[in-house]
């Protein structure tokens, strides 16, 4: 093998440096390539507690495992020689059109995980065309919500039905002033379910810090200089309450609800109504013949029943059941973009994140929260264009097929 000295300018384009960013938290979020790295980003800048809060499920934490690893346990079958240039992400939901399947769940005291909170959401939600739901509990106002998701934004409300309904549709009343066009009535919380990890850190309800978990806070300080420089935690929406969290709790989770108050509730609310936490075919038959414009397909992130059935494996009979009358919403477990396409080719109109989007905010704020939606955008064009489909209207079921593991007997 003949040997020569390298001419410099054939090693020229060998040596073409990558400029360097001095933004760290630029530079930060960009070398997160999934989710998953977002939350390994999130965990080591957010104390135990609000990190726990967002991580956990309830009781042994079967119900959200078992979301997970559904999604895991799909096969995917794509078509071959497909023109998949260009790719459409976007369609109609509950009549108006989103740029990408999947939306923010409703989520309480966010603004313990970033003292950002609902803003960072909101806004990212609408600078991606997605739609962003404002929690019953959540830390920031309707309003505040609705002047930072600006003109362009799309604002659901999630409702949480009080025994004093005065109160209740004082909150829908201000929603639908503010210009939030669905309301999503959350089914699925007579009583909270157990959490068992905000127990063992102390972090109850109200707030009572361990010194365990305050000694963990300590080598976090930008979420410490954050959370003592902002305005103080509150439910920003419940501004009006004079007694204790317990107290609203209590107060809040109505466990005597019956289709006949959600019936009254759609009379008084003027835009679509969706109804999450479905979890039975039946109840999902019921809620079509009550003329409920969706149906959220959700065990609450696991948070409340564990053991519950899983929203995705549901999903193709609740589909063939009433995907003529309603349209047909997932949560729970979705992780990747990939668990979105697989929800959408068996049949969901659309999905929705929770902890996906929480682990962005904790990892940097507004910024994490686009890195997040950014994240799962490119993974279904990605896996749209694998597959073979340029557009979600050509995703069908027979794109998935849901493996059954196999369990080892006892």
């Amino acid at each position: 093998m003949k040997r020569r000295i390298p001419n410099p300018r054939d090693l020229a384009p060998l040596l073409n440096f990558k400029k360097p960013d001095f933004d760290a938290k630029r530079r930060r979020l960009n070398a997160a390539l999934t989710i998953a790295d977002l939350r390994a980003i999130a965990q080591r800048r957010t104390p135990k507690a609000p990190f726990d809060y967002t991580e956990g499920a309830a009781e042994a934490e079967i119900s959200l495992a078992r979301a997970r690893q559904a999604f895991e346990d799909i096969e995917f079958h794509p078509a071959i020689l497909r023109d998949v240039s260009s790719v459409d992400t976007g369609w109609e939901v509950l009549g108006t059109r989103v740029e990408l399947p999947f939306g923010i769940a409703p989520t309480g005291f966010t603004r313990m995980m970033h003292a950002e909170g609902e803003i960072a959401g909101a806004s990212a939600a609408a600078a991606a065309g997605i739609p962003f739901s404002l929690s019953t509990m959540g830390t920031t106002s309707i309003e505040d919500v609705a002047a930072a998701a600006g003109p362009t934004g799309r604002n659901w409300f999630q409702l949480y039905m009080w025994k004093d309904r005065d109160k209740s549709m004082a909150l829908v009343d201000r929603a639908a002033a503010a210009g939030f066009d669905t309301l999503l009535v959350t089914v699925d919380v007579p009583v909270a379910g157990a959490r068992l990890r905000d127990k063992r850190n102390g972090f109850s309800i109200p707030p009572q810090l361990t010194a365990g978990t305050v000694l963990n806070a300590i080598p976090r300080p930008e979420w410490w200089i954050n959370f003592l420089t902002t305005e103080p935690l509150a439910f920003a929406s419940l501004s009006t309450w004079s007694g204790t969290v317990g107290e609203l709790l209590d107060a809040m989770f109505d466990p005597t609800v019956t289709y006949d108050d959600l019936a009254w509730i759609k009379q008084q609310w003027p835009g679509k109504l969706v109804v999450k936490g479905v979890q039975t075919v039946d109840d999902a038959k019921r809620l079509a013949a009550l003329g409920v414009d969706g149906i959220t397909l959700s065990n609450h992130g696991g948070r409340q029943l564990d053991r519950a059935p899983i929203p995705f494996h549901l999903l193709p009979e609740v589909v063939r059941e009433v995907g003529n009358d309603t349209e047909v919403h997932l949560d729970t477990g979705i992780m990747s973009g990939a668990d979105i396409v697989a929800s959408i080719a068996l049949g969901a109109r659309f999905t929705l994140i929770g902890r996906a989007y929480l682990y962005g905010l904790m990892a940097g704020g507004r910024e994490g929260v686009d890195r997040a939606i950014e994240i799962l955008g490119e993974q279904v064009a990605r896996t749209m264009r694998l597959l073979g489909v340029s557009s979600l209207d050509e995703l069908e079921p027979r794109h998935v097929t849901q493996l059954q593991r196999l369990v080892p007997r006892g």
